[in-house]
């Protein structure tokens, strides 16, 4: 696995330990992560049908939920196979190359969520606080030039990471005692100096996270204020019901992002505190917009009905 050169070991694979406090438990674990999996991939694809198939649902804010949904399936798929794995052996090797790619989706996935979760909110501010310029200013030409705007700078980070990676040696040890390829792990395991990686870290987490979170803030602080003056308790219910699925993503989202990277833990409480936004976000987006959405159940029981009648037909 290890081979000499220049006086140390180079490490060519990396054993992820995953959740092996709980060998007992281990059927277990893998069937409920293989039912996660399903219902997100599942959720997701059922939101993006939805939308596609529903022409009351075609406006600028049920397209980036599609793009969310998007974003949330790579997330998913690029965490859970891996950690099935892991999980069911109870530790699994991954090249230093896998690893690495692991990350940089990981990492885009989580910079895709930030940044549609951040024009769904400014998709908000405009209907309720400008509805009058609504249609104007959040048109089909502007969603087609964010989501392509969203994806090139995704990879863009995933290059300026790939070039930086480039120049680490790693030499041991090559355990991660995580269910998948974070930074810090990684960054442990190199025997060359990581601080301008970790300086590229802290300055494009800035763009990609912080200020995003900021601008979603703002908006809503904006949008609360408008819903407030609205002389009517009818209103007030029916315009923030317009936001309130957004609000509760972001919520979710946002404090199991900052609880992870804010508040540093080890451990078993690291890897819980990680399955809140990797695995439970994606699988909760969907259900959230589903449950609590009035257009959107209303789209699937037309669906649905829909399809009950050409089966009863067939």
């Amino acid at each position: 696995m290890n081979t000499q050169s220049h006086n140390f070991s180079v490490v060519n694979k990396i054993l992820l330990l995953g959740f092996q406090r709980f060998e007992n438990l281990t059927l277990l674990i893998f069937f409920l992560l293989l039912l996660v999996y399903c219902v997100t991939i599942c959720g997701n694809l059922l939101i993006i049908g939805v939308v596609s198939s529903s022409r009351s649902l075609h406006s600028p804010m049920y397209f980036f939920l599609t793009q969310l949904s998007f974003s949330d399936i790579l997330l998913s798929t690029t965490i859970l196979p891996n950690m099935l794995r892991v999980v069911l052996y109870e530790g699994s090797y991954l090249s230093v190359t896998g690893c690495l790619i692991q990350f940089y989706f990981f990492a885009g996935s989580v910079a895709l969520e930030c940044l549609f979760l951040t024009v769904m909110s400014y998709d908000r501010y405009q209907a309720i606080c400008n509805p009058l310029h609504y249609v104007s200013v959040i048109d089909l030409k502007f969603c087609i030039k964010v989501v392509l705007l969203f994806w090139f700078i995704v990879f863009l980070l995933v290059l300026i990471f790939s070039v930086s990676f480039s120049y680490l040696d790693f030499c041991g040890p090559n355990v991660i005692d995580h269910f998948f390829c974070d930074l810090d792990p990684i960054l442990q395991l190199s025997c060359s100096d990581t601080f301008l990686i970790k300086m590229e870290d802290i300055i494009l987490v800035i763009p990609l996270a912080i200020t995003p979170f900021t601008i979603i803030i703002v908006f809503y602080v904006y949008i609360i204020t408008t819903i407030v003056k609205i002389p009517t308790v009818t209103g007030r219910k029916k315009t923030f019901s317009t936001c309130s699925s957004h609000l509760t993503v972001v919520s979710v989202f946002y404090l199991s992002l900052s609880i992870i990277y804010l508040f540093p833990s080890e451990g078993i409480v690291k890897k819980i505190l990680s399955l809140f936004y990797t695995i439970l976000t994606p699988l909760l987006n969907p259900m959230i917009y589903s449950l609590s959405n009035r257009d959107v159940k209303r789209a699937i029981k037309k669906m649905m009905t829909i399809k009950n009648l050409v089966l009863v037909k067939c």
